[in-house]
């Protein structure tokens, strides 16, 4: 899965014909993974591996089979005791709902991640950070600019901790 993984990393530096190749076989990899995990008890691990290949696929266009395998990680995980890779995954639905302009499905998994990121993750976490941006860009897009603005500057707090000068700035943005 690691070598899958980063194969499809090192890909985006090559041209559209190689970069399809590579992913192609990083499917093949992952796809391969998944179906060895299937026969053991390794929920988490064939989670994981669900979401790599969801990436895998949207990347090679294949929006709908990526949905099918996040939200079959979603139902796998809500059976596990890792409310954070729930929350992770949750958050790549959400963005997948929101490019989809599904702006009310997006919210809800958007809210449902934030409040699993704020009950079980630390004050300083990048996906906690990553979460209330993403709340932030669904309210704004939603027009609840009183929640989103709160959320905004939440954002902004959060990455300014962290030292993520792109969030800052993004939030400022929202913010004027």
């Amino acid at each position: 899965m690691e070598s899958a993984w980063a194969a499809r990393r090192a890909s985006f530096d090559l041209p559209a014909g190689q970069r399809r190749a590579v992913m192609e076989s990083a499917r093949s990899d992952l796809e391969l993974a998944a179906a060895l995990l299937r026969d053991t008890d390794e929920a988490l691990t064939l989670a994981h591996a669900l979401h790599l290949l969801a990436h895998v696929e949207l990347g090679l266009g294949e929006e709908e089979r990526a949905e099918e395998l996040w939200r079959e990680a979603v139902a796998m995980l809500r059976g596990c005791d890792d409310p954070l890779q729930l929350a992770h995954k949750l958050r790549h639905l959400g963005d997948l709902e929101m490019g989809r302009a599904r702006m009310r499905q997006a919210a809800a998994h958007y809210a449902e991640a934030l409040q699993l990121y704020r009950t079980h993750g630390g004050a300083d976490e990048p996906g906690l950070a990553n979460a209330v941006r993403r709340s932030a860009l669904i309210k704004t897009e939603l027009g609840e600019t009183a929640e989103a603005r709160e959320l905004w500057l939440e954002a902004r707090d959060r990455y300014g901790r962290l030292g993520i000068g792109e969030g800052v700035v993004e939030a400022d943005e929202h913010l004027r």
